[in-house]
């Protein structure tokens, strides 16, 4: 349901053979806020005292939430799709690593969230999102932000040095290393129904065009702990 790391990037050439939407300019400002906002860079590019203004007037802290991205969407005027399992904070999250530490401050402006979307006409929905609505998506020219467990997912294309430490910044703490689940959202661009494989952007990552098998993104993707959420973004908005 939430990320909590650091991230910054840039746009990256989509991958060849796969089925992919046109480059993406990314507006995103490096440090300024972690993973969660980063990706909404995505969005095209905003002006530094805009962006900022929107991430005050939303409140973004610290821990950001999928519901949050989906309200960051709505106030650039980008038309999305908020798809998840849980209409809320599962409460099962409080004895979570990942979650233990925000959980009590965080559940209640959660909560909040998701019950108010409606009237911010935020688009929000319970519902199972499958491989094939995710690639009919993305064959139509648009992106999609999808909550992994980092844990999880394996980059095919990155050295094996970097592999294991896909998500985590130089500097940072390497999620990889825990049992543990760690939120990250990565940010799809294509896809290859050939090799059953995805491509996708790692925000963390400035300089590279990740991918993955089918099979492990559905693993990382319905991991305990994502609520399988997943932003679809309609690029022609």
């Amino acid at each position: 349901m939430r990320t909590e790391a650091e991230a910054a990037g840039a746009p990256l050439e989509p991958a060849a053979g796969a089925h992919h939407p046109a480059a993406v300019p990314l507006g995103l400002r490096p440090g300024l806020l972690q993973d969660g906002a980063a990706v909404s860079g995505y969005l095209g590019q905003l002006d530094d005292s805009e962006f900022e203004s929107a991430l005050q007037e939303l409140r973004l802290t610290r821990s950001i939430w999928t519901i949050d991205l989906a309200y960051l969407m709505r106030h650039f005027g980008v038309r999305h799709r908020f798809c998840t399992q849980t209409l809320g904070v599962d409460k099962g999250y409080k004895n979570q690593s990942f979650y233990r530490k925000h959980f009590d401050t965080e559940e209640t402006r959660v909560n909040q969230l998701f019950a108010q979307a409606k009237a911010c006409k935020v688009l929000v929905e319970k519902c199972a999102v499958s491989v094939q609505d995710i690639q009919e998506h993305l064959a139509q020219g648009h992106v999609a932000i999808v909550l992994v467990n980092s844990g999880v997912l394996h980059c095919d294309l990155c050295s094996s040095p970097v592999k294991y430490c896909c998500f985590a910044p130089s500097g940072h703490h390497c999620f990889c290393r825990t049992p543990d689940y760690q939120g990250h959202f990565i940010v799809l661009r294509g896809y290859n129904r050939a090799t059953s494989c995805i491509f996708y952007n790692n925000p963390a990552y400035a300089d590279r065009m990740c991918s993955t098998s089918i099979s492990n993104f559905e693993e990382a993707r319905t991991s305990y702990g994502t609520d399988e959420d997943i932003l679809f973004v309609y690029l022609d908005s």
